[in-house]
């Protein structure tokens, strides 16, 4: 068979499901908030009935939604006491808005390497770039996978170090043990943009794990002033991230189908992974028991090096895949390669040799790494098999014309 880039028949002629997905209950959800007459958080029902709803799901204390997840990461880091000449640990397989929240306010990003299975920040690696002025951890859940939560508390109770999760890819997973993101005792922030597992077009959150961070939180993102003031009190340098009553009836609504499409993900993602592994050309990332629930932000693998092959061309591999009608992207770039990083507040102590030397897993991914969107796991399990039926056309293909 010829290749559908080369003009033959792709594998997919029929379009995976539609992202996002919505259907009357976002249209009564808009309506119900159109209706109401007050489209202000500050006067409607819609923002807070969803914060508690997305906060007891995830075993949270209570939430504050917000504009976006990158707001949410400037939030979170500023209620947790991170500011300038602060340093933060964040992962450098991750994508920008990670390290680029620790620089809008005035913080240093120090990324480091990730595991080679998980895809999720190296604790050994988080451990050896502690320095004097280190004051947080970011622990990016990659695709939905939950960190090592427990090696990343040891490391910072013993060196008082604060861990804020991005869990912009994690809606609804849970750890080691069932273990809820709320229940670990930290900030975990949330994004809601249009590729996300729920989705407003744009919208995040930042999970608390109790009140007294809850206000400090919600101070940040309402300019600085305190709830129910009536006299202009902003009492810190906050910005308006407030969400709006649309946006939040609409992700209620999301969250109603959050729980049963994570099992269709599963159960596709799981046969996806074990026909990959016995085809033997590319390597999934690997689910561990930290990913009690894994809610798949997408499919993650690395194109493998065979022995006695040529190496493919990743992005070649990521067009050709898109010809067969497989929804296919490139993965991150490394955190160190692009340069608003090297932008103040830039890293003193690191250099781009450095981090490259230091990184080789991030290195890999951001070399070789491929997405598949999530939205193609959302069919049948045929729909899913042609998936590797797809990168195993590519690959036969492209390794006979070298």
């Amino acid at each position: 068979m010829t290749l559908a880039i080369h003009g033959g028949t792709p594998v997919r002629q029929t379009p995976y499901p539609d992202w996002p997905q919505f259907g009357v209950e976002e249209e009564n959800a808009l309506l119900r908030s159109l209706h109401q007459g007050q489209w202000w958080r500050m006067q409607g029902r819609e923002n807070l009935d969803f914060e508690q709803a997305f906060a007891q799901l995830h075993g949270g204390h209570s939430a504050f939604a917000v504009s976006n997840g990158t707001v949410a990461l400037e939030i979170a880091l500023q209620a947790a006491g991170i500011g300038p000449g602060d340093e933060v640990i964040v992962p450098a397989f991750t994508f920008i808005s990670t390290s680029m929240a620790c620089q809008r306010i005035g913080a240093t990003a120090i990324a480091v390497d990730v595991l080679a299975d998980t895809l999720c920040i190296d604790p050994a690696a988080v451990l050896a770039s502690i320095g004097p002025r280190t004051r947080a951890i970011i622990a990016v859940h990659m695709a939905g996978h939950l960190c090592d939560m427990h090696s990343l508390a040891r490391i910072a109770d013993q060196h008082r170090l604060v861990i804020i999760q991005d869990a912009a890819h994690a809606h609804g997973a849970r750890g080691l043990g069932d273990t809820g993101i709320g229940e670990y005792g930290s900030l975990a922030c949330f994004s809601f943009q249009n590729f996300k597992l729920m989705t407003a077009g744009e919208g995040g959150l930042v999970l608390c794990p109790n009140e007294e961070l809850r206000e400090k939180v919600f101070l940040y993102g309402n300019v600085g002033r305190p709830l129910g003031d009536r006299s202009y009190q902003h009492t810190v340098v906050g910005t308006n991230a407030r969400l709006s009553e649309f946006s939040a009836a609409v992700l209620s609504a999301q969250l109603g189908r959050l729980e049963q499409q994570t099992r269709v993900r599963q159960h596709n993602a799981h046969l996806l992974g074990e026909t990959l592994v016995r085809q033997g050309l590319v390597t999934p990332q690997v689910r561990t028991a930290d990913a009690h629930t894994h809610p798949y932000y997408m499919f993650l693998f690395t194109l493998d090096d065979l022995p006695g092959q040529p190496q493919l061309d990743r992005n070649q591999v990521v067009d050709c895949l898109v010809a067969e009608g497989i929804p296919a992207f490139r993965a991150y770039q490394a955190l160190y390669r692009i340069p608003s990083y090297w932008q103040a507040p830039a890293p003193t102590r690191q250099n781009l040799e450095q981090c490259i030397a230091a990184c080789p897993v991030s290195e890999r991914m951001a070399q070789r790494g491929i997405w598949i969107h999530h939205r193609a796991l959302l069919g049948t399990e045929q729909d899913t098999l042609d998936i590797a039926a797809a990168i195993a056309k590519v690959h036969q293909h492209l390794v006979g014309a070298q």
